[in-house]
């Protein structure tokens, strides 16, 4: 299966914040959401990333006023991203060798979504389940 399967089966909404949002509006907007990460965008194009890690980790430096920061302060300037075609096993493979858990996904240089390494669970999950539907359907008839 490709990145694809996954984002038309959850959606393809991507929240995100501007450059200059202060890092407590980007956590207000990740706890009402429910989710783990927010793209940094700049008009169409992607800044970085801001996640749970690294709120944690500026934190952890800096204490409550980090919260005044601007997000660019703040977040993962490097973002790597995927296509929709790619497939789900690569996408696994590269998100648990680079120790993050958001991957945006980008065609023509337009963000069309973005997933989680919990979108990639659920995928597997869904897959074993399917294959061991399948075997036993196999031995039923057999």
């Amino acid at each position: 299966m490709t990145v694809r399967g996954i984002l038309d089966t959850k959606g393809h909404q991507v929240v995100s914040v501007a450059l200059d949002a202060k890092l407590f509006a980007a956590v207000k907007i990740l706890s009402q959401k429910r989710i783990g990460a927010v793209l940094v965008m700049n008009g169409s194009k992607i800044e970085g990333i801001l996640s749970e890690r690294d709120i944690v980790r500026v934190l952890g430096e800096k204490g409550a006023s980090a919260l005044d920061e601007p997000v660019k302060n703040v977040m993962t300037a490097k973002v790597i991203t995927c296509r929709e075609r790619d497939a789900v096993s690569s996408i696994m493979e590269t998100m648990t060798s680079g120790k993050f858990r958001h991957i945006p996904v980008v065609e023509n240089d337009r963000v069309v979504g973005l997933i989680s390494i919990g979108d990639v669970v659920k995928w597997r999950v869904a897959q074993f389940e399917r294959e061991q539907e399948a075997l036993h359907d196999y031995i039923k008839t057999a």
